[in-house]
């Protein structure tokens, strides 16, 4: 009797694990044979380790774990294959399932990555915001070579260009945002792309999320940033 209670008191414990874990992502990393998969999020302005898998021979993985609410996350790679560098993916992560799809080679840059609503919403912003930033490098490239010329003109010319693609950038982030209001993604993404935005600008598309986002993790974060950028002006 005893030794039945025990098997039903630990199949009882294996299934409230098993229910706890809302969440799961998995994939394959093509090319991997030896390494390391990280899972992992930022706590405290630090990175901390969730879960880990060590791979031999199979590149397909998978991680479990329960979740409060939508929040980003990462996979990292530490590659023991001699190849000198490691590599990290950010993803969504929110109740529910996810597939990445990456390679050895480029882990970050050939990475896809299936996931539901904030996932998808950030991908999206993420193709755009790759715009900005090739032709960010390329005005920088020719500032550099005016520079250089001494050509006044020149050098006046791709200074308002820069100023005027950085303002582009902030304008998109910003009705992407508003677009996106009721996803949790929307307050990320101000944080990530424009903490340093105009403090009434921040505040303006704070105010159009819904209740349920503002009081989100990373509501509360751009609700504090926008407190603090405030305090400063009137100092």
């Amino acid at each position: 009797m005893r030794r039945f209670l025990a098997l039903l008191l630990l199949a009882c414990v294996v299934v409230a694990c098993s229910e706890s874990k809302n969440f799961t992502v998995s994939g394959t990393v093509k090319g991997l044979k030896k390494g390391t998969l990280y899972l992992q999020r930022i706590q405290d302005t630090a990175l901390i380790n969730l879960d880990s898998i060590v791979v031999d021979g199979d590149p397909e993985f998978e991680f479990s774990l329960n979740i409060e609410e939508p929040e980003v996350m990462y996979l990292h790679l530490d590659k023991v294959d001699g190849s000198g560098y490691d590599d990290r993916i950010l993803f969504f992560a929110e109740p529910g399932e996810m597939n990445i799809t990456t390679s050895l080679k480029n882990f970050e840059g050939f990475a896809a990555v299936i996931g539901a609503e904030n996932q998808m919403r950030w991908t999206e912003f993420q193709k755009m915001n790759q715009k900005f930033n090739d032709k960010n490098l390329d005005l920088i490239k020719g500032s550099y070579e005016a520079q250089i010329s001494g050509v006044q003109e020149d050098i006046l010319k791709y200074d308002d260009s820069l100023q005027r693609l950085l303002e582009s950038k902030y304008r998109y982030t910003g009705q992407f945002a508003s677009t996106h209001a009721s996803l949790e993604m929307a307050p990320f993404l101000m944080l990530s792309q424009i903490p340093d935005a105009n403090v009434t600008f921040l505040d303006t598309i704070y105010n159009r999320f819904p209740k349920k986002i503002q009081r989100s993790k990373y509501g509360k974060q751009l609700e504090k940033l926008i407190e603090e950028r405030k305090a400063e002006e009137q100092n």
